[in-house]
């Protein structure tokens, strides 16, 4: 596999939720865990970017049978701060030395190893990997960006005002990746789940629980 960075955006406000999305918990760890613990599977390094400078890195960790031993996930400022989600993926790409930058929202915590394992397999000669959910919705903030092509696109949009990763995505030789390419996995269905209200968090906690008994 080429070489690959994780990177977990949890610069959000989180004022839907009411509270810090990215340390909500289910089955005992936190969004951002359960994430990075998914990433792990296709990055040598796992970092969240735009969390609270205040924050103490050492909360958020990845158990010891991940990467050998438990680690603390390192805290990636961002460049252009409070310039939403193409700001956050800017950060992850001016951060990465890799040659390719996984991207996650730390709202999504149903991906999984598998589901990144299957969209690193579809990168070839793109310079994004993109997937999308059931109803044909682009996921630009769970995607593989090659960093040395996306970095200079990201930053250039943002020069001149624009937000949005799908018009970084227009911009590069993106590989859209269909539901159908993924639905297989297990777990598919929820791999795109937003968990952004109270309500989406209740019914979350109410799936992993019965995933646990079952």
């Amino acid at each position: 596999m080429d070489s690959c960075e994780g990177f977990i955006l949890a610069g959000g406000m989180s004022s839907r939720m009411g509270q810090d999305k990215s340390r909500l918990e289910l089955g005992g760890r936190t969004f951002v865990e359960r994430v990075a613990e998914a990433l792990a599977a296709v990055s040598s390094k796992v970092s969240i970017v735009g969390a609270n400078p205040a924050d103490n890195n050492e909360t958020f960790k990845l158990p010891a049978h991940v990467i050998g031993d438990v680690c603390s996930l390192p805290l990636v400022n961002d460049v252009f701060e409070k310039w939403g989600a193409l700001g956050g993926l800017h950060g992850a790409l001016a951060a990465s030395s890799a040659e390719w930058t996984a991207i996650v929202a730390c709202d999504l915590p149903f991906v999984t190893a598998d589901l990144f394992k299957r969209l690193a397999s579809k990168r070839d000669s793109f310079d994004a990997v993109v997937a999308r959910q059931a109803d044909g919705r682009a996921q630009p903030l769970c995607a593989f960006y090659r960093t040395s092509n996306c970095r200079p696109t990201a930053e250039n949009l943002i020069k001149v005002g624009e937000r949005r990763p799908m018009t970084l995505l227009q911009s590069v030789r993106t590989r859209w990746v269909a539901f159908a390419e993924l639905a297989d996995l297990e777990g598919a269905n929820y791999f795109f789940e937003n968990v952004n209200t109270p309500d989406d968090y209740a019914r979350a906690q109410l799936r992993e629980t019965r995933q646990q008994s079952e």
